[in-house]
């Protein structure tokens, strides 16, 4: 085996010749020798799944999925978005930049999951050992999947040998702490957590099957189902499961783990979405079946779920050293590194009770710390409230400002000076900034009723609480901020592979709508633009919840639409809930029988409502540019008193460009297709005559997807004199020079064949006009005939085959000969010696004439050829001109599995038999 060194490492020591030099691997602590094999032995491998793929783009896809698949089948969904990104780059460059076949390994130890990649390519930029390797640069096509290992992984490596090159990755599962019990010391009455009324603990539980089997009085009061009306059906259906990237385990996977804790939500009789904060435990019933018993409560009471770590109940404010412990901190606990909702929520009800006040609210800086974000309240309506954006400076003076403490002794006398209590009733209050080294965070507040609660003394306490919780808040939140950029990168890579994979545009319309309902947003509506001077259309909208399209539908359809501003960035269109609450008001008052109205619309109150509350929140609009133009609008919404953070908004920026490129590419595309189908269409005749005594068939397949136009083409059209000329012919090539030549060849074989000149006569003038175009000339295959019914019954038929697959014609007793003699091809050569051959179809008999590619139909090494075509044909005895044609095209479909690469006509000519008279 040959050993490099990792991009990024250091090179080992010169060793001796003939010994094995150690491999450098790349660490979380740093670079380190370790063995050419570096797959932890004391690992156990407890499972593994192995997939090989193929040198095409779409296997890329194709891996993501099988990996994702195989591990949260493991119930590995912390890692799952790590191990997609890493293995997408790895399989990329096995299958595109290498070019080879792709062998993707998945290995399930006890700590995590290692996968291996391997591509056949083993010399591509072997390192060199006897010099260090610089990593790649970012901005280069090739070397990012190195780079994303050295990132991303806990372990990773290299290895190299005659035929293959493996590189794999180790992902570890974070550690957690599953199944812990823990218990809390005696506090005083006032340091417990205050309710805002009675507190109404949902028992629920489910079988193995995710199935309901038990609901208690509290879960129907919460949720407004009887116990009667939810039992025996999945929990799936009433739970309304958060998308937001970044949360890979579902609701499912959530049933299958020993112990969780998490936020959801619940969607309750009346349709509105309760969020609960849910405590699920899996246990064995006395038949030792498996079931998991969840208890809910809502989102703001978590704190009688949640369990913070305590000191021991013998001393409540020193620790083991002696030292005295902050109450503040004692009652917070030390919640888990990456719960930042569960910290922020017990840092606001802690501050609450220790200021004594009636609310709470914590609010973290935005990247640019141009405004604030409501992440946690108690005391106040949270769902309105979370999300919501405040300035960092509202106004001049400290009061105006959160990087300074501020103490407001009555709200009354300054109206507007804090936002976010607008409406709450809340008199006074008291702010102060979180800040990690001078750098602002975040903003901490108590509010009362009451007018003159707090003074500066409260200010300097409420300070030094927010100074010893600050650092870990931020810790959290760059945690979190990771964690969502990292799926917002899954999400990305494969909503890219989704747009790419289609250029059909209803198709693109609806996966730009699937895609951000419901991982971004409620519901979504597309606007699109047929040009500058077309008003916005409403192409396409959808909503979680099936019920309410229509309703969504119709409400945007009576609203004007969003301007198409090409100012990137999402932007708060407030109209459609404005129009949903005065729809929803107006039907409630027709339900009361105000205002005129009467009782008998009370039955359309419900979709009003409904409607409203679907549209009722936060509504952004974001352009959807592509090539300088603005072609649309994608509209996304949440329900009532919800609002999108930034992260969600910035994310949904992304998404709208590669979706704006994809819808445009896609109408370029139609635009193109529906081109080239009427140029086709007017290269074709558009009808046949009717021929007395003769039957007459076509079939016409163009090869392709409809978007290039072919060269095939073919003609039955009268002469006079009872007599009717026929064409079939093939140009060189496809596309517009092709047609070119298709549309002068067709149409001048009618005019020629009209003056009354021979075959040959026509021909060679065709075969003059074609070679006057010069560079755009192509050479044409053609066989022209002419056809002239006779008394008897049967057809004499006068043909000139130029360059053409030869006509085939079968007698009534299955014989097969060729009708005519093969002759030079047109587009070639000015003097022609054309010569026509006379053949007379008796009673019974089929002329049967076709272009290349019907004998050039191959499967492998085979082909069709003349002989196959021929015998087709010899079983087509005593059938019509149609059945004719389409046994031929039967059979030479069923030649090969591959679609055809090649158009295909098929003209069938029969004399029918002559009726004998009883």
């Amino acid at each position: 085996m040959t050993t490099g060194v990792i991009p990024g490492g250091q090179p080992p020591e010169p060793q001796p010749t003939g010994e094995r030099m150690p491999q450098q691997r790349r660490e979380p602590d740093g670079p380190a020798a370790l063995p050419s094999d570096d797959r932890p032995r004391s690992s156990v491998i407890t499972a593994r799944a192995a997939a090989s793929f193929e040198p095409v783009g779409r296997s890329v896809a194709t891996a993501r999925s099988f990996v994702r698949d195989t591990l949260q089948g493991w119930g590995f969904a912390d890692i799952v978005d790590d191990a997609v990104v890493l293995t997408s780059e790895l399989v990329t460059n096995a299958v595109v930049h290498a070019g080879t076949h792709a062998e993707v390994l998945c290995l399930r130890t006890e700590d995590g999951v290692r996968i291996e990649v391997s591509d056949r390519y083993p010399e591509r930029e072997v390192p060199l050992q006897s010099s260090a390797v610089a990593m790649g640069s970012p901005d280069r096509e090739g070397g990012r999947g190195l780079q994303l290992c050295a990132a991303l992984a806990t372990r990773w490596g290299v290895d190299y040998t005659p035929t293959h090159k493996n590189v794999w990755f180790q992902l570890n599962l974070p550690a957690r702490a599953v199944g812990t019990r823990a218990a809390g010391p005696a506090l005083p009455a006032d340091l417990l957590p205050l309710a805002d009324g009675r507190v109404r603990v949902a028992v629920l539980q489910v079988d193995r099957k995710g199935t309901v089997s038990a609901w208690n009085e509290d879960a129907e009061e919460l949720f407004g189902f009887p116990a009667a009306e939810v039992v025996g059906k999945p929990l799936t259906e009433l739970a309304a499961w958060p998308h937001t990237p970044g949360t890979g385990t579902g609701i499912a996977e959530a049933f299958q783990l020993s112990r969780w804790e998490g936020t959801y939500g619940i969607r309750g009789a009346d349709g509105r979405v309760v969020q609960v904060y849910a405590s699920h435990l899996r246990v064995r019933d006395t038949g030792g079946e498996p079931s998991t018993v969840c208890l809910l409560v809502r989102d703001h009471e978590r704190a009688v779920l949640q369990t913070p770590s305590r000191v021991p109940a013998t001393d409540q404010t020193s620790s083991g050293d002696g030292q005295n412990t902050d109450p503040f901190e004692v009652f917070i606990g030390s919640p888990a590194p990456d719960d930042l909702d569960g910290l922020l929520q017990r840092t606001v009800e802690r501050a609450r009770d220790m200021l004594d006040g009636d609310s709470a609210f914590l609010l973290l800086a935005t990247d640019d710390e141009t405004e604030l974000e409501v992440r946690a309240s108690t005391g106040l309506p949270s769902a309105r409230q979370r999300f919501a954006r405040v300035p960092v400076d509202a106004g001049p003076g400290r009061y105006g400002s959160a990087r300074m403490p501020a103490v407001h002794d009555d709200l009354a006398a300054v109206p507007g000076a804090v936002p976010l209590l607008a409406g709450t009733g809340m008199r006074s209050v008291v702010t102060v900034p979180l800040k990690v080294e001078g750098r602002l965070t975040g903003s901490l507040g108590v509010a009362a009723e009451a007018p003159g609660r707090y003074t500066n003394e409260e200010a300097l306490r409420l300070q030094f609480a927010a100074d010893r919780i600050a650092l870990a808040v931020e810790s959290a939140r760059l945690g979190e901020l990771e964690r969502l950029r990292r799926g917002s990168l899954s999400f990305l890579v494969e909503a890219s592979d989704l747009l790419a994979g289609t250029l059909d545009r209803d198709q693109t319309l609806a996966l730009m709508a699937q895609m951000t309902v419901p991982t971004l947003a409620t519901w979504c509506a597309v606007y699109t633009i047929a040009d500058q001077a077309s008003e916005p259309y409403l192409s396409y909208v959808l909503h979680e919840d099936e019920e309410l399209i229509d309703g969504i539908k119709s409400l945007l359809s009576k609203v004007s639409p969003p301007d198409p501003v090409p100012t990137p960035g999402a932007r708060v269109w407030t109209i459609p809930g404005e129009v949903a609450h005065r729809a929803a008001l107006r039907s409630s008052m027709r339900s009361l029988g105000l205002a005129g109205g009467s009782t008998q619309f009370s039955s359309a109150i419900g979709p009003t409502l409904a409607t409203a509350s679907a549209v009722g929140g936060e509504t952004v609009v974001l352009p959807l540019v592509a090539r300088n133009r603005v072609i649309g609008m994608l509209t996304l919404g949440k329900p009532t008193d919800e609002h999108f953070r930034q992260e969600i908004l910035e994310l949904a920026e992304d998404l709208s460009r590669r979706a704006a490129l994809a819808l445009d590419n896609a109408r370029l595309y139609s635009e193109r297709t529906a081109i080239s189908q009427a140029l086709q269409r007017s290269l074709l005749p558009p009808g046949l005559p009717h021929i007395d005594n003769v039957e007459v068939e076509v079939i016409y397949r163009a090869a392709g997807e409809g978007n290039e136009v072919g060269g095939d083409f073919y003609d039955l059209f009268p002469i006079g004199n009872g007599a009717y000329g026929f064409a079939i012919g093939d140009v060189c090539g496809t596309g517009p020079n092709a047609a070119a030549v298709t549309g002068l060849a067709r149409h001048a074989l009618r005019l020629l064949a009209r003056e009354g000149l021979s075959g040959p006569a026509v021909l060679e003038r065709l075969n003059s006009a074609i070679l006057d175009e010069g560079d755009r000339s192509r050479f044409l295959t053609l066989l022209y005939g002419e056809l002239r019914p006779q008394e008897d019954g049967s057809a004499e038929l006068k043909v000139v085959c130029a360059g053409h697959p030869l006509p085939l014609r079968l007698r009534q007793d299955g014989t097969v000969v060729a009708a005519a003699e093969p002759q030079p091809l047109l587009g070639v050569m000015e003097d022609l010696e054309l010569y026509e051959e006379t053949v007379t179809l008796d009673p019974g008999d089929v002329l049967l004439c076709v272009t290349d590619g019907v004998t050039e139909r191959r499967e492998g090494t085979r082909m069709l050829g003349d002989d196959g075509l021929a015998d087709v044909l010899t079983t087509c005895t005593g059938l019509t001109a149609g059945a004719v044609a389409a046994r031929i095209m039967r059979a030479v479909e069923r030649f090969a599995s591959d679609a055809p690469s090649d158009d295909m006509a098929i003209l069938t000519m029969r004399v029918p038999e002559i009726q004998q008279e009883a």
